[in-house]
């Protein structure tokens, strides 16, 4: 039996049909916006590897901090024999935790990428020649039908990008999420940590400029799939802190007065100077807050596991009965 398998439950036409309709329901809007999840093309998933290298943006290497120090006890504390994880791109951090796992029979990694997919795995199954590796070309915001595995099973969501979704949307995820855990399973999470407003602006805003570029990258992807004439140098990236929701807020401000066309969707799009385009939110966290977002969708917070600079944390909560 082969030790790989790829399923799609996207079809082709799925992400070409969800970029038009958000581009239209979020440049209609007032005040504009755009879903992050546009970023990732090739080019933007370089830039964005990029950005996991700056000495500006801390996240990527606190939480592979956390990995590395915590793998052993995350795997005993899990006793996971299936390892799932939403979002896993090149599933490369998630490494230090496979290694500490010996008795992992299945890792399940969900991605909008196949090529993503196909070279993670290719390296995983080299490294362990027992594990089996079910790919998932999937969208994780929506119902995943996850393949029939051993338990108990360990779902992984780490990045922080639990972040990227406003409250109404991580409070669905979670409630989806605890849909597929039975009894024993259990949740890990990466989540960023509220600290001094100029670390987490410098994180988004970058001296290189990356970040900036990787932000005007979403222009690019609509240019090109929708017909559209934006112009990248028109638009300044701009990252502020809200202090009332606690999240950094990434978004395009027009240099001056425009009007850009999207022929695909026979749409002209009107910009005052000035006017801007929220293209992400990222939150920041606190403990007791995350502790009552998880207990609100049926999963009991068990182990918080944070950097020595206590900058990003990672939490384990398992399925409370119903």
């Amino acid at each position: 039996m082969s030790r790989f398998q790829l399923t799609r439950t996207l079809d082709e036409h799925s992400a070409e049909e969800a970029l038009r309709a958000d581009v239209l329901q979020g440049l209609s809007a007032r005040p504009k916006v755009l879903p992050p999840k546009w970023f990732y093309d090739t080019r933007g998933s370089e830039l964005f590897e990029e950005i996991t290298r700056l000495p500006e943006y801390y996240p990527t290497r606190a939480e592979r901090e956390i990995l590395l120090a915590r793998a052993a006890e995350i795997a005993a504390v899990s006793g996971a024999r299936t390892l799932v994880e939403l979002g896993s791109g090149s599933s490369d951090k998630t490494r230090h935790l496979i290694a500490a796992m010996p008795e992992l029979e299945l890792y399940v990694p969900v991605d909008v990428s196949a090529s993503a997919l196909e070279g993670a795995a290719a390296v995983l199954l080299a490294e362990h020649p027992k594990l089996r590796v079910h790919a998932m070309i999937a969208d994780f915001t929506r119902p995943l039908p996850l393949p029939e595995s051993a338990g108990p099973r360990l779902v992984l969501f780490l990045g922080g990008t639990i972040g990227n979704l406003l409250p109404g949307e991580r409070a669905e995820f979670l409630r989806s999420v605890r849909s597929v855990l039975s009894p024993g399973d259990a949740l890990l999470l990466g989540t960023d940590l509220v600290k001094d407003e100029s670390v987490l602006v410098a994180a988004y805003d970058d001296a290189q400029g990356v970040t900036a570029e990787f932000n005007r990258n979403v222009l690019a992807v609509i240019d090109r799939e929708l017909g559209a004439d934006f112009h990248a140098g028109d638009f300044e990236h701009v990252a502020v802190w809200n202090r009332r929701e606690e999240w950094i807020e990434m978004r395009l401000r027009a240099r001056h007065e425009l009007t850009v066309k999207i022929r695909e969707l026979d749409l002209a799009v009107e910009f005052a100077a000035g006017e801007e385009i929220r293209t992400e939110v990222s939150a920041k966290f606190r403990q007791e807050g995350v502790r009552a977002e998880l207990a609100a969708a049926g999963l009991e917070l068990t182990r918080w596991w944070t950097d020595e600079q206590g900058r990003f944390a990672l939490s384990l909560a398992t399925a409370t009965a119903d």
